[in-house]
């Protein structure tokens, strides 16, 4: 399959995927603090350090590292999106809650690759 094509088919469902994240935690936690993007985020980060470990040790072709990694998590996940929600808390007052956004994001996202490569060098190694 055509690498566009497979980047589209992944970017397909990781966009929707981001939205509906983003919905379910806002419906489930409100609207103070944006924990869909935060969550989306880090489980894209976790999903690409995965393929990263998974290529790594020859286990992930170049197909899958498109509709995944660049297709999927790319669509997924959102920088964009966390710095606009990151100055919208420092604008509305909430410094706290937007250096603890910051803070925790880069942390977990960090983390979350840091982990996923290292699972997926055990799992496919």
């Amino acid at each position: 399959m055509n690498g566009a094509l497979l980047v589209a088919v992944g970017a397909a469902i990781g966009a929707p995927l981001r939205y509906l994240t983003d919905r379910a935690m806002r419906a489930r936690f409100g609207s103070g603090f944006p924990w869909g993007t935060l969550v989306v985020n880090t489980s894209g980060s976790l999903l690409l350090g995965l393929l990263t470990g998974a290529a790594l040790s020859g286990a992930a072709d170049e197909s899958i590292r498109l509709l995944l990694g660049t297709g999927l998590c790319g669509a997924l996940t959102t920088y964009s999106t966390f710095s606009f929600e990151t100055l919208r808390l420092v604008e509305t007052g909430a410094s706290r809650q937007a250096v603890g956004n910051v803070a925790v994001s880069v942390t977990a996202g960090l983390a979350a690759t840091y982990a996923g490569i290292a699972t997926g060098q055990a799992l496919f190694g």
